[in-house]
This record gives structure tokens, C-alpha cells and sequence, in this order.
């Protein structure tokens, strides 16, 4: 008994032939109760399982082969030539099973001794065969099932390929956030190492711990807020060896963060631009302040930080590859459900991210309501 209540219903999934099958049986179903009403239910059922193999046999043809192998690759002629073959050979071989089994069986069950339909089977087999109304209801027949079966398949088909592209694009611009990220920190840590600096080691130490998430736990759409946060943190961390007393940083956190996903490295472009557009541009001391709100399954990321005097206009604009990547990724992944405002005044630089979460089935997180804060003594 334990066993069963055990049991989750969700994750159970039926093998793949079986959906087929069962998808098969229900079709066949559906049409013997349109077609059953002037007839009889068993004759009905019993004729359209003979029927059904001939449909079957003409979707997959098409589903499974003309469609993947020449309509996808852009073989358009060879596609409809073939595919005319197939539907021309599934409406004879439909003709030639009705006049064989279904006719006559349809006649010795519902007791028909006359009749256009009684008459009609006396003809001569050929005659019967290319006779012109039957022709057009074997087609009807055998094409209004696979008509809709097909437009299903050709619209999943090109649903699954247009999420390929989505998410191969999406992988090639998270890919790019791993160099760019990469290429500031060795820069920071080239500099450090020309003084001789005791403060290598703990770069690298960050940089490690950064890297080993940004490899190992960013592989999937989604990861815990909490991770991100901690990222995050380490990242801050690791420009404030940089810096030191010069840069007053604040990050702060305010609402519950457990339990919340979101995709990864989202929120990192905009915290690397406040540091390579705010302190990394001044000579004198610099601030930066981080406010991170979770409300339910909202968040908004603020973030600003100071500017040089006469410094250029463009830490925002599409000049920024870190920017611009964040852009089409979250165009990718949240299309309808965020906003990213830019705002570049003379001396500051405010960037404001709003975003729709996801919640975790079962992710405790270990970050809750609380405030961080980075100040220079």
C-alpha cells in the first residue's frame, strides 16, 4: 500500500509505440461514431479497422519519411512526386479493400438484397475499381483523417525545429557571457600580479569558483535564484579586491528568494557593466549600488553606479556586447514577461530589470529576507 501512495502519476510516461497505438484506436473510434449513425455500429467499427492499416501505412509514408527526408531538406520536387505516388496508391488500395471485404460484408450484415448500393456491387471489378464517385469518397475517406493527423505533426514538427533554433541561438549567447566575463577578470588579475600583489591567490580563488559554476551548473534553462545571488557575491567579491577602498559598494536583498529560478548568468552583464563603466572609468573613489526586490514570483534588479566626469554615453547602447547579448537572451527567454530600462545621465548610470520567475518543485534555498551590504571602512 505504501508503494502505491508512493506512486506519482507525473512521472509516469507511456512508451513512445503505445501513444501510437492508443492515439490509432481513438481515431478509429471518433470516425465509426461519425459514420455509424445510418449504418450499424459494429459494421462500422469492424470496416473501419480494416481501413485503418491503409491510413496508417499512408501517414507514416509521408510522416515519417516524404516529410523528414525530402520536404524538410528542401527537396520540394521530389517530395511532391513522391507524395502524389503515395496518395494515388492509398486511394486504390482502398477502392480494392472495400470492393474486397468491406462491400460485402457490409451487404451480408445489414441484409441487403437491393438497392443503388446492392446493384452497385454487381458491376464488374474494374468498373467498380475507377468507378468515379466511389474514387472521390475513397479519397475523401482516406485524406480527411490523415489531412488532420498530418497538419498536428507538421505543426509539431515545426514548433520542435523552431525551438532548436531558438535555443541553439541562446546557447551561442550564453556561450559568449564565459569569454567576456573571462577576459575582464584575467585583466584584473594581469594587473594585480604586475605590483605583486598578495591579493592573487584570493582572485583566483573567486575566479575559480565562478568558473566552476559557470561549467558545471549553468548547463540547464533554469537554476536556483539562490545560486545566482551567490555568483554574484563572489563576483563582487573578487572586483573589490580589485578596487579596494576606493569603490563603496552596496548590495542589497530584500524579499524571499527561496524556491525561485530563473536562467542562468542573466543578471552578471549588468553587474560587470557597472564595474567597467562606473569605477573602471574613474580615477577617485566610485559607488555602485545593487538592489535586488523578490516579490512573489517577481523580481527587479536596480542597479547604478557613478560615472567620470564627461564620460561617454555608451555604457547602454548597442556598442556594449554585454548588453546587447542580454537583450536577445532575455527577448529568448522571457519575450513577454520582462523589461530592461536603460537610463544614462551625465554622472550616473541606472539599469532596472524586471523579470517573471519560475518556482523550484523542491529547492530550499538558503537565502532569505536579509540586506548584504559592501562598504569601505
Amino acid at each position: 500500500m505504501k508503494q502505491l501512495a508512493d506512486f506519482d502519476v507525473t512521472q509516469f510516461k507511456m512508451p513512445r509505440p503505445m501513444q501510437h497505438i492508443l492515439f490509432w484506436l481513438i481515431v478509429s473510434f471518433i470516425i465509426t461514431l461519425m459514420y455509424s449513425v445510418p449504418t450499424n455500429f459494429m459494421v462500422s467499427l469492424r470496416n473501419n479497422f480494416i481501413f485503418m492499416p491503409i491510413q496508417i501505412a499512408y501517414y507514416y509514408a509521408i510522416a515519417g519519411w516524404l516529410i523528414p527526408k525530402y520536404l524538410f531538406p528542401g527537396k520540394y520536387l521530389k517530395f511532391c512526386f513522391l507524395a502524389l505516388g503515395v496518395f494515388v496508391l492509398s486511394v486504390v488500395v482502398t477502392r480494392i479493400v472495400g470492393i474486397l471485404f468491406v462491400t460485402p460484408y457490409t451487404i451480408r450484415m445489414m441484409h441487403l438484397t437491393e438497392g443503388d448500393y446492392f446493384e452497385a456491387s454487381r458491376r464488374p471489378f474494374l468498373v467498380k475499381l475507377f468507378d468515379l464517385q466511389n474514387m472521390i469518397n475513397a479519397l475523401k475517406g482516406t485524406n480527411l483523417v490523415i489531412g488532420f493527423v498530418l497538419a498536428i505533426k507538421l505543426f509539431k514538427m515545426w514548433y520542435q525545429r523552431k525551438q532548436a533554433t531558438l535555443q541553439a541561438e541562446l546557447n551561442a549567447l550564453k556561450a559568449q557571457v564565459h569569454p567576456h566575463f573571462l577576459f575582464n577578470t584575467l585583466n584584473n588579475l594581469y594587473a594585480l600580479s604586475l605590483n605583486q600583489s598578495a591579493k592573487s591567490p584570493q582572485l583566483i580563488l573567486n575566479l575559480s569558483n565562478i568558473l566552476r559554476y559557470m561549467l558545471y551548473e549553468c548547463n540547464t534553462g533554469e537554476v536556483l535564484l539562490s545560486q545566482e545571488i551567490t555568483m554574484l557575491q563572489q563576483f563582487i567579491s573578487l572586483e573589490k579586491l580589485r578596487y579596494e577602498d576606493r569603490l563603496d559598494i552596496n548590495f542589497n536583498i530584500y524579499g524571499d528568494t527561496d524556491g525561485k529560478l530563473i536562467a542562468p548568468l542573466l543578471m552578471l552583464p549588468l553587474v560587470e557593466n557597472a564595474f567597467k563603466h562606473g569605477a573602471g572609468e574613474q580615477m577617485g573613489d566610485a559607488w555602485i549600488n545593487i538592489n535586488l526586490y523578490v516579490m512573489r514570483d517577481e523580481l527587479k534588479l536596480k542597479i547604478s553606479n557613478s560615472k567620470a566626469a564627461g564620460a561617454n554615453k555608451g555604457a547602454g547602447k548597442t556598442g556594449n556586447i554585454g548588453l546587447q547579448n542580454l537583450r536577445k537572451r532575455l527577448e529568448l527567454i522571457y519575450p513577454i514577461t520582462h523589461s530592461l530600462k536603460i537610463m544614462d545621465d551625465n554622472d550616473t548610470f541606472l539599469a532596472v530589470l524586471d523579470l517573471r520567475l519560475n518556482f523550484a518543485p523542491q529547492s530550499p534555498s538558503k537565502i532569505n529576507t536579509h540586506e548584504i551590504a559592501y562598504t569601505h571602512s
